[in-house]
This record gives C-alpha cells, sequence and structure tokens, in this order.
C-alpha cells in the first residue's frame, strides 16, 4: 500500500491542468503570428506564396508538436492525484520550453525567406535545442513521478511513469541527432525529423506498452484499469 503524506503540502490538480491549457493555448496561437503575406509583385501572389513552403513547414512540425504535447499533457495528468511542490515546478519546466517553441518556428520561417544556407543551419540547430530541452523537461517531470508514485492515482503502477522516461530520453537524442545532421547535411533533413518526432509521440501516447486504440482488437474493450487512457 503506497503511504500518503500530509495533504498540508500537496494541492488538487485542476488549478495545474487549467493554467497548462491556458499557456499551450496562447502558444500555438503565437505560430499563426508568422504567417503572413508575402512581397511579390503583380500578378505574382501564387509563386510567392508556393516560396513560402518553409515557412508552412516550420508551422506544421510546431503545431503538431504542440498538440501532442497538450495530448501528452492531459493524459500524463489523468494518472496523478496530487501534486507537490517539485511537480508543480517540473510541470512549469515543460510550460517554461514549450513557450519557447514559436521562437525557432519563426527564426525558421524568417531565414527560409533570405535563403542564406549557412543561416538555415542555424535556425534548425536553434529548434533542435529547443526540441531537446523539451523533452528534457519531461524526463524531469517522468522522473519525478517514478521516484513518487503515491502521487499518482491509485490504479496507475508505481512503475508506470519510470517505463515513460525512455520516451523522453529519446526525443533529447534524435532532436540533437537532427540538429546535428541539419548542420553537418542539410536543413531540410533536420525538418524532416521535426515532422517525424511528433508522429513518434502521438503514437505512443499510451506509452510503449499500450498500443494506439485504433489498433486494437475488440478483445481490448476488457482490459483492465491499470491501462487508462493517455500517457505522459
Amino acid at each position: 500500500m503506497r503511504q500518503r503524506k500530509s495533504s498540508a503540502t500537496r494541492s488538487d490538480p485542476s488549478r495545474a491542468v487549467a493554467f497548462s491549457d491556458a499557456i499551450i493555448a496562447i502558444v500555438i496561437t503565437l505560430l499563426v503570428l508568422d504567417l503572413r503575406p508575402p512581397e511579390h509583385e503583380p500578378g505574382g501572389l501564387l509563386k510567392a506564396l508556393l516560396n513560402e513552403w518553409p515557412t508552412y513547414l516550420a508551422y506544421a512540425a510546431s503545431y503538431i508538436y504542440l498538440a501532442v504535447i497538450w495530448l501528452n499533457h492531459k493524459a500524463a495528468f489523468t494518472r496523478i492525484r496530487e501534486m507537490d511542490r517539485g511537480l508543480q515546478w517540473a510541470n512549469l519546466g515543460i510550460l517554461a520550453t514549450l513557450a519557447l517553441v514559436p521562437w525557432p518556428t519563426a527564426v525558421i520561417a524568417e531565414t527560409a525567406r533570405t535563403g542564406n544556407l549557412t543561416d538555415e543551419r542555424v535556425a534548425v540547430a536553434l529548434y533542435a535545442l529547443v526540441g531537446a530541452l523539451l523533452c528534457l523537461s519531461w524526463l524531469v517531470f517522468f522522473s519525478h513521478l517514478a521516484r513518487h508514485p503515491d502521487l499518482t492515482t491509485d490504479e496507475v503502477d508505481d512503475s508506470y511513469f519510470a517505463r515513460e522516461r525512455p520516451r523522453a530520453l529519446i526525443g533529447v537524442v534524435l532532436y540533437l541527432a537532427a540538429g546535428l545532421a541539419g548542420v553537418l547535411i542539410h536543413p531540410l533533413v533536420a525538418s524532416v525529423v521535426f515532422l517525424l518526432l511528433p508522429v513518434f509521440y502521438g503514437i505512443t501516447s499510451h506509452g510503449f506498452d499500450q498500443r494506439p486504440s485504433l489498433l486494437r482488437g475488440t478483445n481490448d474493450d476488457n482490459f483492465g484499469s491499470d491501462r487508462l487512457p493517455g500517457g505522459g
């Protein structure tokens, strides 16, 4: 049986969830601000719009990434019963790093407009660094919950969040590798990885030990309470 600590040092997670949802909504909205009409000669609007494809790619990668973060965040908190000071700071760390995402997205979009390959390499490296920091903040979040299983609901296995840590660590490694590939090979290589990583996190949002619901058979309708929907 889990040992519960004094409620005086704990708080209900509902305020943290509401605050986090508001921050994520604001950050996603900020992404749109870099989508602006391109400069063009009369009759050249279509060509100018098509030339903005790196901006659209950066927006899509960041939007999908933030959307998956919101889904993962929501799913993680379905497993959290209460929060202590350490978990509150870990959650604020996630919010602090995801709030940075519009910055490298705007840098990528701006350097794509100039067409300078050197600047584009720096831009994808910056994006990769922010992505790695965000994954690192999730690693801290998962690690705290792994050390304090008493913060989770009774239905959650004590080792669940310990098993989630590799997902965050993989993100740190792959984002850094993508940034390195973007610098040494071509920025487009990094951009492709930036698009694929949110897909990975979307597919594994139930954890490595759970398949997406669309891929499970009808027999899974009877799965036990230790297989709650969602993931970190």
